[in-house]
């Protein structure tokens, strides 16, 4: 009897611990881009989703922008269409934006917040394009051979907040497809990373938190005891210069670093495959990823 009780004055703490931070969150809005690479399992989407469902239950504002760059590759190969890319990002011509479209939004937006409204959640899909949100123009990427047009990929140009407020002040959480409008009305893909950063700048987001499937950033990448808690932005453009952040990283700090230049009190980096990392990154005093702060 003695043993189960100090298991339910164990869980009590843990509440209590909680309180301090649920009460300066309340009311406050959090971006959350959710990355493929954490939409692997249905285990870990169902913890994530859980755990926003859990915000916004107790007060907080979650917007959850979303990528989906697997489900677009297998659709691609399933149709025999050859993906280039060129500095990581793919060439997109009419055809294949036409699968993005319909895979982004059609099935990984479709499939998330069918499944938080399962969780007991309010969701409601959102379409940048066609709600109007990101406005972008046409992506170049640099090269040593020169500059290489990559179709309809885009650079966002300007953020409309006034659709994603509309449905926060509606108490739902939007989940945004990165998809923007160019000048031509078209539609164009936007890295997943950039859009959340460019939308929490927008909106004032508290937090921008990128999920994704590595612990945060690591001073040996290799190692995860050498996990950085806290990085300052005076220290990203070393950081990048070093190889310590490469790859995929580096879209994310870039994201982050802007969002906290706009106003966002704090970035954070946390892998998405722990159970409930965001509510133990935003509820503990200890955390369990990267912070980038001012």
């Amino acid at each position: 009897m003695q043993h189960d009780l100090q298991q339910y004055i164990d869980k009590a703490s843990i509440l209590v611990e909680a309180l301090p931070y649920i009460q300066s969150f309340r009311g406050k809005t959090v971006v959350v881009k959710y990355g493929g690479s954490t939409l692997t399992t249905e285990a870990a989407v169902d913890t994530v989703l859980r755990d926003l469902v859990f915000m916004e239950l107790v007060g907080i504002n979650p917007v959850i922008v979303h990528g989906g760059g697997s489900a677009i590759d297998r659709r691609l190969q399933e149709r025999h269409i050859e993906t280039t890319r060129v500095n990581g990002l793919r060439i997109t011509d009419a055809e294949t934006m036409k699968i993005v479209e319909d895979v982004l939004f059609g099935e990984v937006n479709a499939g998330l917040v069918a499944a938080i409204e399962t969780l007991g959640g309010n969701a409601v899909g959102v379409s940048a394009r066609d709600a109007g949100i990101l406005a972008v123009r046409p992506h170049v990427a640099q090269t040593p051979d020169g500059p290489v047009p990559l179709g309809y990929v885009g650079d966002v140009e300007s953020v409309d907040a006034a659709p994603l407020n509309e449905l926060i002040s509606r108490e739902t959480i939007p989940v945004v497809a990165p998809i923007g409008r160019g000048e031509d009305g078209a539609a164009y893909n936007v890295n997943a990373d950039t859009a959340a950063g460019e939308i929490a700048a927008a909106i004032h987001a508290e937090k921008l938190v990128f999920l994704t499937d590595v612990m945060g950033i690591m001073e040996d990448p290799t190692d995860e005891n050498t996990l950085m808690s806290t990085v300052h932005l005076a220290q990203v453009e070393g950081l990048i210069s070093s190889g310590v952040l490469q790859g995929g990283m580096i879209p994310k700090v870039l994201a982050g670093v802007h969002s906290v230049k706009a106003g966002v009190r704090k970035t954070h980096i946390i892998d998405g495959r722990i159970p409930h990392s965001m509510l133990l990154e935003f509820f503990t005093d200890e955390g369990v990823g990267t912070q980038v702060v001012q």
